[in-house]
């Protein structure tokens, strides 16, 4: 027994519900059925080898209403749907703080600053610093509060943590950023007493950090709302419709009505919707987005078919094995989410610097103040004096810039070579990588199959079709099995010069190419670019006949001529013979697909078409390696073929036939040695290993699914680019560490003197003013140095 609850449309009145329940009592089987008018719900609890959902649905049809079954899959759907509606809306809301913020802060720079430059920046008289001090002051005022207003999180948050005892970034940006406002806003009160207080305004300072602070975190938050955008497009993969097939009738359904045992029928050109068993029929089936292999897989009686999986050429009856969360691809967004919570983020830096910093700066300046005011006796004025000063000094804005500047400069520099970085998170770990997984098809090899060798078998045959073809005697016969080919065309034939062996192979690669012009097959296409990038004229097969899961059998010419597999040389009853079987047999150990072309009955000779790897991938898996990098290969394809590409990569170790949801556990195995692991692929079946991943690196002509799940998209396609990303990121290490060691120099050689030492001593008492001087220079630097990281080689 099941129970399962309905959406009933249609209903206005008790007397509805009634007729509801009523008619679905009567199916046997039913046990119980209760309908809620006010919900538009009905429950319903029934046996499964009796009544289906489809009888359900069609009784309440009959009634005059409609029924859809309500599964936990769509309640969860449309529960994920709201939270990504509201994570747009915050995200949204977040961009429109950082627009009005950058709107605030450039003409504040441009006050602050403009009397500053070689060349003064005009401004009204009003609102001049030397005729109007108290105008220019409050003209920043004025423009400095909508920043802070908008960067109100910080303070919010960074003041609780820092009162709970766990002070983090934003409580440096609040201490910082309050610190130099709240000094600005004694100034501007006492710029009517004194002028001079006008030269000591740090409002563009506050105002600036929060800006560029919450500029980071926009950025940083858009980047993180992409893997549910690629769940989401991940469950938009499957249909949402079926076509059962009872009884030879066919009916559309809802996928979610489909229980397991039913048969459904996939037409050509579809997308299969539900996992199962193919019963009757045979095609060819594109995996590539699901299992990343570009070969289409040859589907039989007996073999089983993927949901979400593309049907080519050929209709398909499938028997249903699994549905709803069992199924393939719902186990793969489930993984995703799964990987996603398991995910731990990286502490930043300079958060655990904060730790001790900020309680430590802020003890400074009141244990300073306090021993001036009891022990030094002095006036209010001066201990504020002092305590300002120290914060003011040994403010951290540098701190605070000193990890996203050189982040930002370091993402543009990976965009300006096609290395696209969407966090700060990622950029930091990638340093640390010492295990990198790569994926074989589309990462290590093209991703697309393309014809790599031809090899004649009989070239009496091919060469008689060249000459006859040449002599423009179309539809000659061949000679027969027993005659002497050679001797067997006409005494002009044979006086005409023989074909070399090259010129057998290109005239053979160019009868199988015509033949495949009209088959839509990725391995047909690969036999016909490969002629077209040799410019060889093609001309048209007069009939044409696709053979589901062998081949094509067409007449060109005159001659009767097949390309396939072996499956098509059985149909044909063409013998091979045992030097022929070992030759094929070489070629798919590593890792190609011989394709046979039968003229006049005759085998001719084999096209092999395989997934080559690309040029730069041996270079780049051997730089990565010089990283002290382990290289592994991990795919789905058989032993023997990732043996021999994986022999070819260079790479360390290679892991074979792994399943699509066993990506992610390999990922997990290195991680759990105590590994930093990172994972380079392109299809959808790498999108769970991806997440997994400390980094996950996905290859830019990959499916949107990886590219989105992926920490690091590679552009260009290229391995190099991994390469590259591990060493940008080392640079960026290497520059934060060095922008820590500028934002806390200036300030902590100046807090001793910003608290008094040196007048203590006789000397002069270090006015806000030069605090505020060396905390600017710091920030200076800190900003200059991470300019550098511009001029990079990678």
């Amino acid at each position: 027994m099941t129970t399962q609850q309905y959406h009933i449309d249609g209903m206005s009145c008790a007397a509805c519900s009634s007729a509801v329940e009523r008619v679905t009592r009567k199916l046997n089987g039913v046990e119980s059925s209760n309908v809620n008018l006010t919900t538009n719900r009905m429950v319903i609890t029934y046996d499964e080898s009796q009544v289906t959902p489809e009888m359900i649905c069609e009784k309440v049809s009959k009634a005059g209403f409609s029924a859809s079954l309500i599964v936990e899959e769509e309640q969860n759907k449309k529960k994920e749907e709201e939270e990504w509606q509201q994570q747009e809306e915050q995200l949204e809301a977040v961009k429109r703080r950082v627009v009005t913020a950058i709107c605030f802060a450039v003409p504040l720079l441009y006050i602050s600053m403009g009397h500053m430059l070689p060349f003064t920046l005009p401004l009204p008289a009003f609102m001049q610093m030397d005729k109007n001090p108290l105008n220019f002051a409050l003209a920043q005022l004025i423009l400095t509060v909508p920043v802070l207003i908008c960067g109100r999180k910080f303070y919010l948050v960074g003041i609780r943590s820092l009162l709970k005892g766990n002070p983090n970034m934003d409580s440096l940006v609040a201490i910082g950023t309050g610190s130099a406002f709240i000094y600005s806003l004694v100034m501007t009160f006492g710029i009517p007493g004194d002028h001079m207080k006008a030269h000591q305004l740090y409002y563009e300072s506050a105002a600036v950090v929060v800006t560029l602070v919450m500029l980071g975190k926009f950025m940083e938050s858009r980047s993180k709302g992409k893997t549910s955008e690629a769940i989401r497009k991940l469950m938009e993969l499957a249909p949402d419709t079926a076509i059962l097939y009872e009884n030879g009738m066919e009916r559309e359904v809802e996928t979610s009505l489909v229980s397991v045992g039913q048969h459904i029928l996939i037409k050509p050109g579809s997308r299969i919707p539900l996992d199962g068993i193919l019963v009757q029929g045979s095609s060819s089936v594109d995996e590539s987005m699901l299992t990343g292999e570009s070969i289409p897989v040859e589907k039989q009686p007996g073999d089983s078919v993927i949901g979400g999986s593309m049907n080519y050429n050929g209709a398909m009856e499938v028997e249903v094995t699994h549905v709803g969360s069992d199924t393939t691809l719902s186990k793969i967004i489930k993984m995703i989410e799964d990987a996603q919570g398991k995910k731990a983020p990286i502490s930043k830096l300079a958060d655990k610097v904060a730790g001790y910093f900020v309680p430590a700066v802020m003890g400074i300046a009141l244990v300073a103040a306090l021993l001036w005011w009891i022990l030094g006796g002095k006036e209010l004025s001066f201990v504020l004096t002092i305590f300002v000063a120290v914060l003011v000094i040994a403010c951290p804005c540098a701190l605070g810039l000193a990890t996203p500047t050189a982040i930002m400069v370091g993402t543009g520099v990976g965009a300006g070579h096609g290395i696209l970085i969407k966090s700060g998170e990622a950029l930091e770990i990638c340093h640390k990588v010492d295990a990198v997984i790569l994926d074989k098809t589309g990462t290590i090899t093209e991703g697309k199959p393309k014809v790599t060798d031809v090899n004649v078998i009989s070239g009496a045959v091919v060469e008689q079709v060249w000459k006859l073809e040449s002599s423009s005697v179309p539809g000659a016969v061949l000679p027969a099995a027993g005659e002497n080919r050679e001797g067997s065309a006409s005494k002009d034939s044979v006086r005409e010069p023989q074909a070399s062996d090259d010129e057998k192979k290109e005239h053979l690669l160019g009868i199988a190419a015509s033949c495949e012009q009209m088959s839509e097959h990725p391995l047909g296409q690969a036999i016909v670019n490969a002629a077209r990038e040799k410019q060889m004229d093609l001309a048209m097969p007069e009939a044409f006949e696709s053979i589901t899961g062998a081949g094509i059998i067409t007449t060109w010419k005159g001659w009767k001529v097949a390309v396939g597999n072996r499956r098509l040389l059985d149909h044909l009853h063409v013998p091979v013979s045992q030097d022929t079987e070992k030759t094929a047999s070489e070629y798919a150990n590593t890792g190609k697909t011989p394709m046979y072309v039968v003229i006049d009955g005759r085998l001719a000779g084999i096209v092999c078409v395989a997934d080559t790897i690309k040029e730069t991938s041996v270079e780049a898996v051997e730089k990565i390696k010089g990283l002290g990098v382990t290289v592994y290969m991990v795919t789905g394809d058989n032993e023997k073929t990732a043996q021999y590409i994986g022999k070819l990569a260079h790479v360390d170790q290679v892991v074979a036939e792994v399943l699509p949801e066993d990506k992610a556990q390999v990922v997990n195995r290195l991680q759990n040695e105590g590994k930093t692991v990172m994972m380079v692929g392109d299809g959808i079946n790498d999108a769970p290993a991806l997440v997994q991943a400390d980094v996950g690196c996905a290859v830019g002509n990959g499916s949107d699914i990886a590219l989105e799940s992926g920490d690091v998209v590679l552009m260009k396609s290229d391995l190099m680019d991994v390469y590259r990303a591990v060493k940008l990121s080392k640079a960026t290490i290497r520059n934060i560490k060095q922008n820590l060691f500028w934002a806390f120099f200036y300030n902590s050689l100046g807090i001793p003197v910003a608290a008094g030492v040196l007048y203590l001593l006789g000397g002069p008492l270090l006015s806000p003013m030069l605090g505020g001087f060396a905390m600017s220079l710091s920030s200076v630097c800190v900003v200059g140095n991470a300019l550098r990281l511009r001029n990079l080689k990678l």
